[in-house]
């Protein structure tokens, strides 16, 4: 037996990951680290008393390359008598943001359906301590608590529901955690077996790759590989923190509509700040929790009775005289996200507002001169634009003003608040903002002095 089938072998049991009669798929996109974990497992097959099997996803993002890739796993499987369980899960084209998380999500509702329909009981995916320290680094450039630095756990309980609800249906487990990607592609190596190459592994475009390329190899060279392995130590010790809270710590879980505001004081600030979130997250759950919402609210617990706080998706928290209080979004919020496509010239209706929006070209000249502030360029602008509601990160550069803003700023500026701030339009060509209701447009995107054509845009309330 390999010396590196050994290791797993002592994984596996010392974690109670797979058990004799197991049906056991494992997760192979043909790339080196689950080609090597489906080796792996071939020569503990035995030894484990599992049915094992093969599981591969077509997202089918790059073409030709992907088809090949599944061909590969296919060929695989039938070169070792396994049966493989594939389907083919494809991405919209346009999709340009999100690409990692849709594809898994996919990928994990296919696991789901394998195991609901009986034909596996668990997934094991070639997750490795590479990926484990990307991950870790990941979450605390983006911003997290001790539950996002356990990064990825050995095991993940299946529901079988896509809303995470109902009994458990299977089982995902990552025994390759404590493996380098480096020892994995020479074991590869040494038993002359190829892999395939995802040529989007390279696109820096992937906030993933960046980590993975530049600063990753930058973290060996000045601290050495031990540096990789801190951070994978690091999930560990908060998965173990995070795991500790959950089953010791009584004070912190969630059970009432409200929480009173005496009681939260009177905890340590640790135990503050987890019942925030729990509550949070369970009263607010759209809303999106992160420090300084959790800070926020427990600036409102100290302050006076009768103020509000604003969370995201149209929630609010409210201070009473002894409570903190969660108000939902208005009923009439059944969309929290609207975006469509307005040609030049053209209409379109936005019912989430009970408006359609004009697009009309005119001379700037039929127009009084306290709105030529409003007007734009066709000239400069693409033959159809979006129209949507403002997203977080969106910034604006209205004219007369010194530089851009985000617009959540522009909106606290003039006091927009609550559902009002939420549906705020504004118009969008590309990756920027050309339009932002009631604001001036950006001066770069202005007719020219003497020019016979502008573009306006019109609200006319639907009936």
């Amino acid at each position: 037996m390999p010396e590196l089938a050994e290791r797993l072998l002592k994984t596996i049991r010392k974690q109670d990951l797979i058990k004799p009669g197991d049906r056991l798929a494992a997760a192979v996109s043909g790339g080196a680290d689950s080609v090597a974990l489906l080796l792996l497992l071939l020569d503990l097959r035995a030894e484990l008393g599992i049915v094992l099997s093969v599981a591969h996803v077509n997202h089918q993002l790059r073409g030709a390359e992907s088809d090949a890739d599944e061909r590969f796993v296919a060929e695989l499987a039938q070169q070792h008598s396994l049966e493989l369980h594939s389907a083919a899960a494809p991405l919209a084209p346009n999709q340009n943001s999100g690409v990692e998380a849709t594809a898994r999500k996919l990928r994990y509702d296919f696991f789901r359906q394998l195991a609901r329909e009986n034909r596996v009981s668990k997934i094991a995916t070639a997750h490795t301590l590479d990926d484990q320290a990307e991950t870790v680094l990941l979450r605390m450039l983006r911003g997290t608590g001790i539950r996002g630095l356990s990064g990825i756990h050995p095991r993940l309980i299946l529901p079988a529901s896509e809303a995470g609800q109902g009994r458990a249906c299977g089982e995902v487990v990552r025994p390759l955690l404590t493996f380098r990607r480096a020892e994995l592609q020479a074991f590869l190596r040494q038993q002359l077996q190829p892999w395939r190459e995802d040529s989007s592994n390279l696109d820096l475009g992937f906030l993933r790759n960046r980590v993975r390329h530049t600063l990753l190899p930058v973290l060996n060279e000045s601290f050495g590989p031990s540096a990789i392995h801190n951070l994978a130590d690091l999930a560990e010790i908060a998965r173990a923190d995070e795991e500790h809270w959950k089953l010791g710590h009584p004070e912190i879980r969630v059970r009432t509509e409200s929480i009173e505001i005496a009681p939260l004081l009177s905890l340590p600030l640790a135990s503050q700040r987890r019942l925030i979130r729990a509550w949070l997250e369970t009263r607010a759950p759209q809303a999106g929790v992160s420090f300084r919402q959790i800070e926020d609210v427990l600036g409102l617990a100290l302050s006076d009775a009768g103020k509000t706080l604003e969370l995201a998706s149209g929630y609010h928290v409210r201070r009473t005289r002894n409570q903190l209080c969660i108000e939902s979004p208005s009923p009439h919020l059944n969309h929290r996200e609207y975006e469509y496509s307005l040609s030049i010239p053209g209409a379109v209706d936005v019912p989430e507002l009970h408006i359609r929006f004009e697009a009309a070209l005119l001379d700037p000249g039929s127009v009084p001169e306290t709105a030529h502030d409003f007007l734009l360029d066709p000239g400069r602008l693409p033959p159809a634009l979006k129209i949507r509601n403002w997203r977080p990160g969106d910034r604006f550069w209205p004219a007369h003003t010194k530089a851009e803003k985000k617009v959540k700023d522009l909106l606290n500026d003039r006091h927009i608040t609550g559902p009002e701030k939420q549906l705020w339009p504004v118009i969008a060509s590309g990756d920027g903002l050309v339009w932002m209701r009631a604001f001036p447009v950006p001066a770069s995107l202005q007719p020219s002095a003497g020019s016979s054509r502008a573009l306006q845009i019109r609200e006319v309330a639907l009936t």
